[in-house]
Parts: structure tokens; C-alpha cells; sequence
């Protein structure tokens, strides 16, 4: 009997030291960050044919989400706890594009609307495909609505993930890190703002354009950009424009300011972020 008692003790302690050995204490952020740096350019594009064809670095990335010890996790930052989850939106949206890569176009009568190569033609992207977080398994919407969204009031993030199209804003070629999150947020949100496609200025027609992100999550802005100069403007959409006005250009944010102009939301372009072939 007391033979029989210590096997079973022996292998209890053998199972707790092999789970205690698959937990970690940080993510694999130095992975991923070789990942960006050698598969995303400088305008945010991504390799996605050479990213599959070396994908061990972005996998082991993904396998120490998994392995992150929640206890961990809580003793961090309040910086560094969105730093981790918009590293794991945006390198699991990477995951996602790479095992579905090149995408085909899907059999739904909705994938009618997006072009071929878009990652709406990829089934349950957003709520169906299922990633493994500090042991949980979540998909990508509840790490946006229910993490990032919900438990952090930064609208900031708004300009840091991405979502694999080109109406998204640009992928960085550095993964986001606590220390410095405030500056690689504002850098974010001035170098999303500097395209066209995400803020367009017409003075002749009285007219701007904003991204849709900016109709999508415009309440997410009023907890944090709320002013009065821009009473000309409906109340709903004064938080964005005070958004947009301190990281555009000084031209282009003393214009907004005037608050004489129409608002107008650009079609997104739900193309994928996929470099030209040839470019690296």
C-alpha cells in the first residue's frame, strides 16, 4: 500500500512540474518581433507568402500566448497589459491570414461584396476561429470588444489593430511595448491619419472624409475627446474630430477646427494588407 502511495505521489509531483513547465512567466514578444521586422515593410504591408513559408517564429509566438501564466499577467502594467493584447490581436490576425493563405474566395452569397482576397472571405474570422490566451480560448472579437475595448478606456487601440486590410491602419514593424506605448500610439494615430484613405480633406466642397472606423467606434472617443469647438458639428461626432484634429497636420487640424465642412465616412477597403509580389 505505502509503495503503491508513493508511485502515485511521484507522478502527481512529475504532472506538477511538467504544468508548471508549460506555463511562462512573459510571451515570446522577441519572436514576433523578428516576425514584423522581416515580413512587414514601411508602409505597414505584409509578406504573407513568405511568412508561411516561415512560419515557426510567429507559431511559437502564438504557443506562448497560450502558455502565459495569468498570475503573471495580472502584476503588470496597465501599459503593458495592452501592449500584450494588441501584440496578440494583431500577430493571431497574422495566424489567421497564414492558415488560410492564399484565401479563396468563400462560398457565402455575403463574400459577394468583398474582393476575393479579403479576410471576410475567411469563415468566423473574427467570432468563430478560436485562439488559446493564457489558457482560454477566445476569438479575435472578444480579445477587441471584451478585453481591449471594455477593459481599458484608451480609443487609441483604434489606430493600432489591425485587422489584415488595407482600411485598417498600417501594421507596425515593432511590436508594442509597455515602456513606450503612449509614443507608439500617438505615432500610430499621426501616421493612420497622414493617409488618404483614413482622412481626406476636400476644401473646395466643404466636405471631409473619415475613416469608417471612425462611424464604427465613435463612442469609444467621447470618454477621452470631448470639446467645445466644434459646436457646428453633431455631438456624437465632436469626440472624433477633437481626436482627429490633435493628430493631423496643423493645416488640416486648423481646418477642422472651423467646424464649417460636411462630414463623410470613405468606403473601407476590405483588401488584404498583402505587399505587392517582387517589393521585398
Amino acid at each position: 500500500m505505502n509503495a503503491r502511495r508513493n508511485w502515485m505521489l511521484a507522478l502527481f509531483a512529475l504532472a506538477l512540474a511538467a504544468a508548471k513547465s508549460e506555463t511562462l512567466t512573459e510571451p515570446a514578444t522577441s519572436e514576433y518581433a523578428a516576425v514584423l521586422k522581416q515580413y512587414v515593410d514601411g508602409r505597414g504591408m505584409v509578406d504573407y507568402k513568405g511568412l508561411q513559408a516561415n512560419r515557426q517564429p510567429l507559431d511559437r509566438y502564438v504557443s506562448s500566448l497560450a502558455a502565459l501564466a495569468p498570475p503573471s499577467y495580472e502584476k503588470w502594467t496597465k501599459e503593458k497589459k495592452i501592449a500584450f493584447w494588441l501584440n496578440a490581436y494583431n500577430g493571431l490576425t497574422l495566424r489567421a491570414i497564414v492558415d488560410h493563405y492564399p484565401i479563396k474566395k468563400g462560398g457565402l452569397i455575403s463574400g459577394l461584396r468583398f474582393p476575393n482576397n479579403s479576410i471576410r472571405q475567411i469563415p468566423g474570422a473574427w467570432d468563430q476561429l478560436r485562439f488559446t490566451v493564457m489558457g482560454r480560448q477566445m476569438t479575435l472579437d472578444q480579445m477587441e470588444h471584451e478585453v481591449l475595448r471594455k477593459q481599458f478606456n484608451e480609443p487609441r487601440i483604434h489606430m493600432a489593430l489591425v485587422c489584415a486590410a488595407k482600411g485598417c491602419p498600417p501594421l507596425r514593424d515593432e511590436p508594442y511595448a509597455g515602456d513606450r506605448l503612449d509614443a507608439q500610439l500617438s505615432d500610430q494615430a499621426r501616421t493612420s491619419l497622414s493617409n488618404p484613405e483614413r482622412l481626406r480633406i476636400d476644401r473646395k466642397k466643404n466636405s471631409v472624409h473619415l475613416s469608417s472606423i471612425f462611424k464604427w467606434f465613435g463612442a469609444d472617443f467621447a470618454g477621452k475627446y470631448t470639446t467645445d469647438q466644434f459646436t457646428q458639428q453633431p455631438k456624437d461626432v465632436r469626440p472624433v474630430l477633437a481626436f482627429v484634429s490633435h493628430y493631423a497636420g496643423p493645416r488640416d487640424a486648423g481646418y477642422l477646427k472651423t467646424g464649417k465642412y460636411y462630414i463623410e465616412y470613405l468606403d473601407y477597403d476590405w483588401s488584404l494588407n498583402e505587399q505587392a509580389r517582387g517589393t521585398r
